[in-house]
């Protein structure tokens, strides 16, 4: 007897043969990889939480950037951590900030061979660890924010940044970032928009990475996406491409394929997932348990959000991943 169903199976006997129809291939092109730069430090410090990751010196921070890119990596994203904080974050968009610092000296050892992104947000700056401005009210004023958003971008591409990565989901940032990089004469330099960015229990180890705790025990869920919510995600979508945005990214990643996979159907602007934290550290943990395949499991779960349809993941497991590729 004769199965349609069997043709499937032929297709699958080999792993030469498996490779040959796979729908989805993730490659080096597909990994950009978060890295933190701490100043104050004289070594790089590990980050507890995030095994594997480190708060980089400026000097560590350069050699890492060379590697991955001898490893095929396209693109890294930075995140400072400064010795001083206030109420403003004023340090995001000094010129000698450690993000300026680094970018500028990304760019002279390695001009265009990586492109060098730059979260754009105050959170790792502010005193009081929110995304933007706190009023009197206590809550984050949105359109005060804005300005200093378009501070900190002019400083970014300024110091060299290839792509500037807004993060902190204020209405308007796009329009208000778009505007302040065109007066200032950065007209080509792209935003990716963290466009879905949810309010997600999976960002602990990022905050013990760049020392943030939000003062009074309060949250982010005002102006981070309701994780209840699918639609939302993509108004917010639409409004950022409106506004101007490249690029747009869904974050988290493996826990939001269906919001990926949504927001592939309405555009056809690069996609990008960032693979949170969260999802890297429960690998982590998992693996060092003896209860899974830590590597497998990293490249099953970047190929399924490639497959959901993003065509740039930022993730932890980027030089892990580029190594084994």
């Amino acid at each position: 007897m004769t199965f349609p169903s069997r043709r499937l199976r032929r297709l699958r006997r080999t792993p030469a043969l498996r490779r040959l129809v796979a729908e989805s291939q993730l490659t080096q092109n597909d990994l950009i990889a978060p890295l933190f730069v701490r100043e104050g430090i004289t070594e790089p410090q590990p980050i507890e939480s995030l095994p594997g990751v480190m708060q980089h010196t400026q000097a560590s921070l350069l050699d890492e950037v060379r590697q991955l890119r001898d490893l095929g990596i396209p693109g890294v994203i930075l995140f400072g951590v400064p010795q001083h904080k206030d109420a403003e974050g004023s340090e995001a968009w000094n010129p000698s900030g450690v993000v300026q610092v680094a970018l500028n000296e990304l760019r002279a050892d390695l001009g265009d061979d990586i492109v060098v992104m730059a979260d754009l947000c105050v959170d790792e700056y502010t005193d009081h660890g929110h995304c933007g401005i706190v009023g009197g009210d206590g809550h984050v004023d949105n359109d005060a924010t804005l300005e200093i958003y378009a501070r900190i971008a002019q400083a970014q591409a300024d110091a060299g940044a290839h792509v500037v990565a807004p993060s902190g989901m204020m209405d308007g940032q796009v329009a208000a970032i778009r505007a302040g990089l065109d007066q200032a004469g950065h007209t080509e330099i792209p935003i990716l928009a963290y466009s879905a960015k949810y309010a997600s229990a999976l960002y602990g180890p990022f905050r013990d990475a760049v020392d943030v705790t939000i003062v009074g025990g309060g949250d982010r869920k005002a102006y981070q996406q309701d994780w209840h919510n699918s639609r939302e995600a993509l108004e917010e979508i639409r409004f950022d491409l409106d506004e101007g945005a490249d690029m747009i990214m869904v974050k988290p990643a493996v826990t939001y394929l269906d919001i990926i996979a949504a927001a592939r159907e309405i555009t056809d602007v690069p996609i990008a997932a960032y693979h949170v934290s969260g999802e890297y550290s429960m690998i982590k943990a998992a693996a060092a348990n003896g209860w899974i395949d830590g590597p497998a499991a990293a490249l099953e779960q970047l190929t399924a959000v490639k497959r959901a349809g993003a065509d740039m993941i930022l993730t932890y497991f980027a030089r892990e991943i580029a190594e084994t590729l």
